[in-house]
Parts: C-alpha cells; sequence; structure tokens
C-alpha cells in the first residue's frame, strides 16, 4: 500500500512544552520524544539558515531508521536571491542535508506571493525556475510551493511534472482547494505528492500565539483532506502531510484528528509504536529539577 507519512511543521513550539512534550523534557531530546508519535517531520529553522553539519547529525542520530525529514530549502534562495546567483548556496544546502542519508524527504521551495516589482508575469517566474532546474542533483526529492493562485497554471504545471518536481498543496486562506485544483488540472506533479495545513495566520493569531489546544474547529476540511488522499493513494503516489500550528491551534492534534478521520474513512495513516531508546527512558530524557 502506498505510504502515507503525517507529521507537524517543525517540533517544537511556544506552548509545546507541557502540551506535547512531558513536563521537563530537555529541549536537546524533543526530536527523539517527537519521532515516538510521529515517522515525519517538516523542518522550519531550514528556511531562515542553512544548519550545520553537526545538527544534522544529532537529528539522524536522534531518530528512528525509518524516520523522514523534509526540509524548507533556505529563503535566501527562494526569497532573496530568488533562483538567482544562488549555486554556491544551494549546493552547501545540498550537501549539508546529505548527512541525514536515507532518512532525508523531499526538500520545499517556499517561494512568497512576489510583486509586480520582481515578476511582471507568471510567465517570467516559470522562466527563472526552469533555469535554476537544470542543476537540480539526481536521487533528491523536490517540491514547489506558490503562494499566488493566479500562477498555477499549465506551463508551471507541466515544467514540475517534467523533472518529477511536486506542486505543493495547500490549504490556506487565499489558495484554492484542492477540488477546485484538480477541477483545472492534474496538480500531482511527481511520484509523491506534499500537503501543508496552513490556515489562516493572521487570523488565527489575534485568538492565540501560544500553540497548545485547538480552537479552529478544522474537521470538515481535514475531511476533505482525507477524501482527497484517498484519490491519490490510488494513484500509487507517496503523500506527505504537514501539520502547521497556525491551521488549529496546535498542530499535534490536527495530525491526530486526521488520522482519526481517515480511520473511520478506510483511509491508513500509520501510528508510531516507538519506545525511547532505554538511554532515555533511564531518565536522561527530563531535566533534574
Amino acid at each position: 500500500m502506498t505510504c502515507i507519512y503525517a507529521g507537524t511543521s517543525a517540533f517544537t513550539a511556544n506552548g509545546w512544552p507541557g502540551a506535547f512534550y512531558p513536563k521537563g523534557t530537555k529541549s536537546a531530546n524533543y526530536i527523539t520524544y517527537y519521532a515516538t508519535r510521529f515517522d515525519t517531520v517538516e523542518v522550519d529553522s531550514t528556511f531562515y539558515h542553512c544548519p550545520t553539519v553537526s545538527t544534522v547529525e544529532g537529528w539522524a542520530r536522534k531518530t528512528p531508521a525509518d524516520f523522514i525529514f523534509s526540509v524548507k530549502v533556505p529563503r535566501t534562495m527562494t526569497h532573496e536571491k530568488v533562483l538567482i546567483d544562488c549555486e554556491a548556496d544551494f549546493r552547501q544546502f545540498i550537501e549539508t542535508m546529505a548527512f541525514l542519508g536515507s532518512k532525508l524527504g523531499p526538500m520545499v521551495f517556499q517561494f512568497p506571493f512576489f510583486n509586480q516589482n520582481v515578476f511582471t508575469s507568471n510567465a517570467q517566474f516559470v522562466s527563472r525556475l526552469k533555469a535554476f532546474f537544470k542543476q537540480l542533483p539526481k536521487g533528491y526529492k523536490f517540491a514547489v510551493e506558490i503562494r499566488n493562485k493566479y500562477w498555477l497554471k499549465p506551463k508551471l504545471i507541466d515544467l514540475l511534472r517534467e523533472h518529477n518536481v511536486a506542486l505543493v498543496l495547500q490549504d490556506q486562506s487565499w489558495m484554492p482547494g484542492p477540488h477546485k485544483l484538480f477541477e483545472k488540472f492534474d496538480p500531482i506533479t511527481a511520484d509523491f505528492t506534499y500537503i501543508r495545513l496552513l490556515g489562516d495566520r493572521k487570523g488565527i493569531e489575534k485568538l492565540t500565539t501560544v500553540w497548545n489546544e485547538t480552537i479552529v474547529d478544522r474537521t470538515a476540511e481535514l475531511t476533505t483532506w482525507v477524501d482527497v488522499c484517498q484519490k491519490i493513494q490510488k494513484r500509487g503516489v507517496t503523500i506527505f502531510v504537514y501539520a502547521n500550528n497556525h491551521y488549529a491551534g496546535f498542530a499535534p492534534a490536527t495530525v491526530e484528528l486526521f488520522r482519526k478521520i481517515g480511520a473511520e474513512k478506510g483511509l491508513e495513516i500509520p501510528r508510531r509504536e516507538v519506545q525511547l531508546p532505554m538511554k532515555l527512558t533511564a531518565g536522561s530524557l527530563f531535566d533534574e529539577r
């Protein structure tokens, strides 16, 4: 059966200690505990800077052999340089992420909306992307997130499909939902698909900035996504699903609800059954206070 990986965007946030992580858990052991509950994570911190090799090696060392890290490409490439003169940055990022070995999942190019000062048309963006794709190394998974709904056109979709790059399917306030996408074209452009449950950041931050409980009911939206995943699964395409805290208020609970709805509708979304390493269960997982 086609694999479905479900996790959260980042493995820590304000409010998680005590709500997700047992009280007193050392921050250095967050990823170890996280990997007992989920089989994958989308690393958000890589968007802000390329991590050190020692940090990446630590992620790999502290997680089970079948754990998957999806990582966001640094914003220096997507937002600042916009794919121009960033070959060295990209090479460094790839070489650093390679230390994850078989645990490395998709690498995501999250692009901003882009105003007319950057690109006067989506065709210009597609041309820029096409030139950059020539340097994509073989043997890795890549995904592209577009935040301008008017750019979701056939030429972009064809380019992504040509290079086996996934179009990120996103649940975000101003972007079209999955059903609308499927009505216009086939949004599955690679041998895997990548779903990001993002929500309305500005709207939810008016209600809270502490991410320790669900405050927006997303049952209806998640039911739609389960239906979409069932259709995708029939095509033999691996699925990665990541929930952000801004989606409903508490990403771990969003993933659990997604699993619950999936189980009710016959979509099997694996649940972790991993025990903590003995050296951690002995007490070193927690701060001695």
